[in-house]
């Protein structure tokens, strides 16, 4: 049976986490969107299969090409564009479960419109997770907008981070933030994102459903997820994109708490708000309405703190066991 293909636009990372648990040295691991794709491969359907679009720097290519040789959905014909530049690395401090601190060195460059065009053309759905934040500049999100047919989601993540002379990145504001929104049709933020762009969730939303955003995923921590959708949009099936800005009625929202809370100190909150979103977007592209669709990745987040690092993390979330 010919595989439905979902592509993937983001980062790889070489992580080193300090303060994880304060008892253990650093710990230095793959992050960035390897987090994403190890939830992707867990809560796909059959019939998806996952085609990453992603720059790997020639020092990290050949573990970029093993970590996506350990995925069940990837597809046949994936793999890393190498680039003459050194990857992406972070180094993590956390000061608590759900702050941390992130310097960001490497230097792999923003896809242009030439060379990510003839990517797109045979995927049926995108996946878009802004983790260094440079991946994208608007011109070609709104390129992407203009020529892709199938539903865009995107994890806003870094393009509200600003990146100091020394690397470490800071909360800014985010400038022609409606024009962003226009670009996707399923956005995801964390408390912190949002306050860079509205004084509250309502006026964000509002913001977005005008722009066209059909569902605003709001993400905090440990207490949960709001969202708010378009009126008339409960799954990707009722996506009609000559509604923008045009759809009459009230838009919805509703609080979906997160999975029970379990003693952090012990486990690992890397990675839990990519694999959220990215279980969630599968859960939307089987057919599931918003809300089960976010009840399955709170789920998944939390069988994520249990896991440290992203290799293995595929087999976890699907409860097989895993060696790392």
């Amino acid at each position: 049976m010919l595989k439905r293909r979902v592509g993937v636009i983001g980062s790889f990372v070489w992580d080193v986490i300090h303060g994880r648990d304060p008892r253990d040295a650093p710990v230095e691991e793959w992050g960035g969107i390897t987090y994403a794709l190890g939830a992707l491969d867990a809560a796909l359907t059959d019939e998806w299969e996952i085609v990453p679009i992603v720059k790997v720097g020639h020092d990290l290519v050949a573990r970029a090409r093993d970590f996506l040789g350990g995925l069940e959905r990837i597809a046949p014909d994936a793999k890393p564009i190498e680039v003459p530049h050194l990857n992406n690395r972070v180094t993590i401090h956390y000061q608590s479960a759900e702050r941390r601190r992130e310097q960001l060195s490497g230097g792999i460059p923003t896809w242009g419109w030439l060379g990510l065009k003839p990517l797109l053309a045979d995927l049926d759905a995108l996946y878009i997770n802004l983790i260094s934040g440079f991946e994208l500049d608007l011109e070609t999100a709104q390129l992407i907008r203009a020529h892709f047919g199938g539903p865009i989601y995107c994890d806003l993540h870094s393009l509200l981070l600003a990146r100091q002379p020394d690397g470490v990145r800071i909360l800014r504001p985010l400038p022609n933030a409606a024009a962003w929104f226009r670009c996707f049709d399923v956005l995801q933020v964390n408390e912190d994102e949002m306050s860079m762009m509205a004084p509250d969730p309502l006026a964000l939303a509002a913001m977005a459903t005008a722009s066209g955003v059909k569902v605003l995923n709001v993400t905090m921590g440990a207490r949960g997820v709001v969202y708010f959708a378009a009126p008339g949009f409960n799954r990707l099936s009722d996506l009609d994109r000559n509604l923008l800005g045009g759809a009459v009625g009230a838009v919805r929202t509703e609080l979906v708490p997160a999975a029970p809370a379990r003693d952090l100190s012990g486990g690992d909150p890397t990675g839990c708000g990519d694999v959220w979103g990215a279980t969630y977007y599968s859960r939307l592209l089987a057919g599931d309405s918003i809300a089960p669709a976010m009840r399955a990745a709170a789920a998944a987040a939390a069988r994520n703190v249990d896991h440290r690092g992203a290799s293995g993390l595929a087999q976890h979330l699907r409860g097989e066991l895993s060696v790392k």
